[in-house]
């Protein structure tokens, strides 16, 4: 069993930043993606970034240019760095991995609030 936390939501102002981090626990070493999705307030959860064990990122166009996403394998950590953040940007992020057995986990979720 894998249990994630994630941690670095918060409320900003247009334009400013956050950085987002999700902590793994547990049978980690069988992880072989771990992304981050975010759902806003009557919409879908749709996924903003992924990262494999191996360091492939994949990004929503949306994201693409603002956000980073970066793996520290030894601390079982994945960091999503947020610039330049909109309004639209404002959702409810989620941590997720996957293991090579195609199970699926989740964090509780960190609000992020984009607002002037």
């Amino acid at each position: 069993h894998v249990q994630l936390v994630e941690s670095g939501g918060g409320l900003v102002q247009p334009g400013e930043s956050l950085r987002l981090s999700c902590a793994g626990f547990g049978r980690t070493f069988g992880i072989v993606v771990v992304a981050w999705y975010r759902q806003a307030l009557g919409k879908q959860r749709e996924l903003v970034a992924a990262i494999s064990k191996f360091g492939n990122t994949n990004y929503t166009d949306s994201a693409k240019g603002r956000f980073t996403i970066s793996l520290n394998n030894a601390k079982d950590t994945v960091v999503l760095q947020m610039n330049s953040l909109k309004p639209e940007d404002t959702a409810v992020y989620y941590c997720n991995s996957a293991d090579h057995e195609g199970r699926n986990y989740w964090g509780q979720g960190t609000q992020v609030t984009v607002s002037s």
